[in-house]
């Protein structure tokens, strides 16, 4: 963790002299008609988990996982005093190290490396009209050293004169790439010294001449797409709810070449094999009670399902408690089941004859349960260096053996 809030400090030290200066400059009642520095967020992580049910060696061994994440958010906003439409453009570069213990088991000739980078760069549009309708849309890139992900989204949005009703529409698409690695025990070996060509089963090209190979790792695609419609609604001073529906579409390749499957017939194995196409449906609902001054109730709930047989409910509450006007504590838990998809068995419980087949745990039936507590800071003081403080944690435990803990801090100014 001293290495998480170091990295956060230091970011933000490079950003704070500007940001004061912007500040002070600006008097409540002027809005820019230029481009400005509104907010900026600063959020670290820190996350660890283990089980005894990885992927990569076929639904057995350890699920040791490491990830530190550092993300860096930039709000611009623009008025134009003329329409008095508001302009927000929204930068955010992300940053994850991880050490997984699994994917030291990818090679079983030791070439595998247990850790990872990722990068997750993100810029967004926003323009909300004088009669509240909202029109936005963003790119996205993230990327490792086996996978590559390009996003694009676009949102529309309509509230009332009071703002007290509105309904938005999201769409977004994801192309992706992954690299087609494989175990290294699951690569045809050929049997002639003669040079030969000859393609596995994930399409990797191998050309051999003796003991030398000439390895072409190819990729393969995946597409996402998704739209979530939502409509908000201010019932009263206490109450307010939403209505959140979604559909998405998968097609390409949703299965990963470095997750074993075992059979029942004693020695076979093989890569994992899921169907090219997924949709997904899930329907939420999510409810605010404010119970008095210092007490907020919110709830959410959402069932899913997919035509993969997964069937599965999210019900969440959350209580954020008001101690003093500038410090907040929020205790929160969730719960969560979901059945097997039907392409599922475990170590060694599949047949040959299965067309598709995984022992991926996340497609697995279990139930799981995350506790933890939010604790928030808003100074109120003039000249305070951070407009919030936030520090959050959380503690995930699963039927199958899985339990993850969970830290992260926000720090904002604005």
């Amino acid at each position: 963790m001293k290495k998480i809030c170091l990295t956060v400090v230091g970011i933000y030290l490079m950003f704070l002299t500007s940001f004061s200066q912007q500040s002070q400059a600006d008097t409540a009642g002027y809005k820019s008609e230029k481009l400005t520095l509104d907010e900026v967020n600063l959020v670290s992580g820190y996350y660890k988990q283990d089980g005894n049910h990885s992927a990569v060696t076929g639904g057995i061994g350890t699920q040791k996982l490491n990830d530190i994440s550092n993300v860096i958010e930039l709000k611009f906003v623009k008025w134009n005093n003329t329409t008095h439409n508001q302009y927000t453009f929204n930068v955010e570069a992300g940053i994850d190290h991880h050490t997984a213990a699994s994917q030291a088991f990818i090679s079983q000739t030791g070439a595998s490396k247990p850790y990872g980078t990722r990068i997750y760069p993100s810029v967004n549009w926003k323009v909300e009209k004088e009669n509240k309708t909202s029109i936005g849309f963003g790119l996205s890139y993230s990327g490792e050293f086996n996978y590559h992900s390009y996003g694009l989204n676009f949102q529309v949005g309509k509230a009332s004169k009071n703002s007290n009703r509105e309904i938005s529409f999201k769409a977004q698409a994801f192309f992706d790439k992954v690299t087609m690695i494989e175990p290294s025990e699951l690569i045809p070996k050929p049997v002639v010294s003669t040079i030969s060509t000859y393609t596995t089963a994930s399409g990797r090209v191998v050309t051999s001449g003796g003991s030398d190979y000439d390895v072409h790792i190819p990729t393969q695609s995946r597409n996402t797409f998704s739209g979530s419609l939502t409509f908000s609604q201010v019932v009263n001073k206490q109450w307010q709810f939403a209505v959140i529906t979604d559909l998405v579409a998968q097609k390409g390749l949703l299965s990963l070449p470095f997750h074993r499957v075992y059979f029942k017939d004693a020695g076979s194995a093989k890569i994992e094999n899921l169907p090219g196409t997924r949709l997904k449906i899930p329907l939420a609902l999510r409810l605010n009670y404010f119970l008095g001054d210092r007490i907020i109730l919110r709830t959410y709930y959402r069932y899913y399902r997919d035509n993969w047989g997964i069937r599965s409910n999210t019900a969440s509450l959350e209580i954020p408690y008001k101690v003093t006007p500038f410090f907040s504590v929020a205790p929160f838990y969730r719960y969560y089941d979901q059945t097997a998809s039907v392409y599922f068995e475990g170590y060694k419980e599949h047949v040959l004859t299965n067309k598709f087949y995984t022992s991926n745990y996340d497609l697995s039936a279990f139930s799981s349960q995350f506790v933890g507590i939010n604790f928030r800071i808003t100074p109120q003081k003039e000249g305070f260096i951070f407009n919030t403080i936030e520090l959050r944690y959380g503690h995930y435990i699963q039927t199958t053996g899985l339990n993850a803990d969970n830290i992260g801090i926000n720090l904002k100014f604005k």
